[in-house]
């Protein structure tokens, strides 16, 4: 029976609406969005993948190897080729220093990326890579790759080391061309200089299957090389920094810099307790990173640029200065007589000296390191006064090193003051007590040798630097560092570089310890009290000349007394080390 021709129409109408969303699908998946679909599709096929350059190294001013690249066997994981997840785990477990949870969480944070080769462990030994090989068959999803993995020389903290990145770190530097496989500089010139030390990655183009093995259809590799990192070359000594670590007993907490007063290049970094940078190229436990944070040594601080400490008595040159720029002294002006100290309103200040110094001039003041001149000086400051002028001279701020992390100190304010201790609280004898170093200023041992490396260069502060030079093939990048002029005139440093030089070479300096035969010493002492122990901090700090300045350092132990009997010793040995490096050079 024939169907009635409405409803016959009504039929004919779907049919055709049908066809037409079938044609314009069609049209869309081909003509519209034809592009796109076809770029998702090779995708599928086509996989890129990155060539990881060769890290550049780091070498000290003579060219002597301080970090170098070494071969590494690595042990990787394919999440796509795992087949037995409970044996796996176990396997891993028992051969590396993997715990079973910790190996769970490394493959459920990188279950969707089938087809990636993710790293477990570097530096695997040779015994183990003989071990791990013979059971490969049974654990499809693992390899051993050979690749390199950095070599430091000798243990530092300027270096800094490298590390697997992390997945914060990930989710930042992904857009640059890092993996989650990808080493990074975590700390000290590997971090600061990351960019120029890694290079720029390459790639190569391989067609695959499903499954994501190479088809080998090109005729020819697309590949893009990758360009290496450029080479570091450092103004450090080698051998200067091997005499300092040396002669510094274990038991110290301190740091020493030694810089070279033209350049402002580091020619020796020490901060004591140290580390060892190659503890970081395999696996480090939770417990055994614990340990390293628990140590009450802090082996991880850098304590040349991280660590702040009252400057004590190094610091007196800075109000020394000041005096002589606005007028309130000159090299013939004497203060207070010196009685053992100094009533200050309802408060008296006690001099090292029990007995007194006397009365002196500001030279004098600087050679017997003389607490009541500077008690009386600082009288003619306002604090905002005295705060501007110390930053003026780069202390209590950053030099901008070429290392990350770098602690500002402090030097307080008015305002802080106020906001601290309220509205109506006195500064006078807090001002008082700044003048000698002590009380709320905080300085770093680097801050401090760049101050004595300017006085030496007649006032012109170069910025404190670890990088000389970068090499990258024939392509060769010099270094240039901030340069400042201190705000003091000729004859006021000549007056400062007076009183330092008697310090050391005159009868009762405070500094006698750090003369040197034949060489002009120039230097001042430090003993800076210590809430958190009953001993003193020891500070040295100076330059030394031979036809010209040459050397600056600073010397800082803490809690080991004196900076006239602790500190200076070590800056007799450096500068006889130095000089008899200088008499080897002529002689060749």
């Amino acid at each position: 029976m024939p169907l009635p021709e409405n409803k016959y129409t009504h039929l004919v109408y779907s049919i055709s609406f049908l066809f037409l969303i079938i044609i314009f699908s069609l049209l869309r998946l081909q003509v519209f969005k034809g592009k796109e679909y076809k770029i998702i599709a090779g995708k599928n096929y086509v996989r890129i993948i990155d060539i990881s350059p060769v890290r550049g190294e780091i070498y000290d001013r003579n060219y002597k190897t301080i970090v170098k690249n070494i071969p590494s066997m690595n042990l990787y994981f394919s999440p796509g080729k795992m087949k037995d997840l409970e044996k796996l785990i176990s396997f891993l477990s028992k051969e590396v220093s993997f715990s079973k949870i910790e190996i769970r969480e490394i493959i459920y944070k990188n279950r969707y990326r089938l087809h990636n080769e993710i790293l477990l462990i570097q530096n695997i030994s040779h015994q183990k890579v003989v071990e791990i090989s013979e059971q490969l068959n049974f654990f499809p999803s693992l390899s051993i790759l050979s690749e390199t993995s950095r070599k430091y020389y000798y243990k530092n903290h300027f270096t800094g080391y490298v590390g697997k990145i992390n997945e914060h770190e990930y989710s930042k530097k992904k857009y640059e061309g890092y993996s989650m496989n990808s080493m990074l500089g975590k700390t000290g010139l590997e971090k600061y200089y990351e960019k120029t030390l890694r290079g720029e990655n390459g790639n190569k183009i391989l067609q695959v299957d499903s499954s994501g093995r190479n088809l080998n259809f090109f005729k020819s590799d697309i590949e893009k090389k990758p360009k290496n990192g450029a080479d570091l070359i450092l103004t450090i000594d080698n051998d200067l920094q091997e005499f300092i670590q040396n002669i510094i007993p274990q038991n110290y907490r301190g740091a020493i810099v030694v810089m070279d007063v033209q350049t402002g290049g580091i020619l020796s970094y020490m901060s004591n307790p140290v580390y060892d940078p190659n503890m970081f190229s395999g696996k480090i436990t939770t417990d055994f990173w614990q340990k390293i944070l628990q140590d009450p040594a802090k082996p991880m601080l850098d304590r040349i640029s991280q660590g702040s400490y009252p400057p004590a008595s190094v610091y007196k040159i800075v109000p020394a200065m000041m005096g002589l720029e606005n007028g309130f002294i000159d090299i013939n002006t004497k203060l207070s007589t010196c009685d053992g100290g100094m009533q200050v309103g309802n408060r008296y200040f006690k001099c090292w000296l029990h007995s007194g110094h006397g009365k002196l001039n500001v030279v004098n003041a600087i050679k017997y390191s003389c607490d009541t001149f500077f008690y009386d000086l600082s009288l003619n400051f306002k604090l905002e006064e005295f705060h501007d002028f110390t930053l003026s001279c780069m202390l209590t701020q950053k030099t901008n090193i070429d290392l990350p992390e770098e602690r500002n100190g402090f030097f307080p304010t008015q305002k802080w003051y106020t906001d601290n201790y309220g509205q109506y609280f006195g500064i006078i004898g807090h001002k008082v007590n700044l003048s000698i170093g002590q009380g709320e200023i905080l300085t770093t041992p680097l801050q401090i040798c760049a101050l004595y490396s300017a006085i030496a260069n007649d006032g012109i502060w170069f910025q404190p630097h670890l990088l000389d030079k970068t090499v990258q093939g024939n392509m060769v990048d010099i270094f240039a560092p901030n340069v400042i002029e201190l705000p003091i005139i000729r004859n006021n440093i000549q007056i400062i570089q007076k009183a330092l030089y008697k310090t050391v070479n005159e009868k009762y300096g405070t500094g006698k310890k750090a003369a040197v035969k034949n060489v002009k010493v120039f230097g001042k002492t430090g003993s800076a009290e210590n809430h958190m122990g009953k001993t003193t901090h020891a500070w040295f700090a100076g330059y030394a000349t031979w036809e010209k300045p040459e050397i600056a350092f600073s010397i800082f132990f803490e809690n080991e007394g004196h900076g006239g009997s602790i500190a200076a010793p070590f800056a007799k040995e450096i500068i006889e080390f130095w000089d008899s490096m200088k008499k080897i050079e002529s002689e060749e």
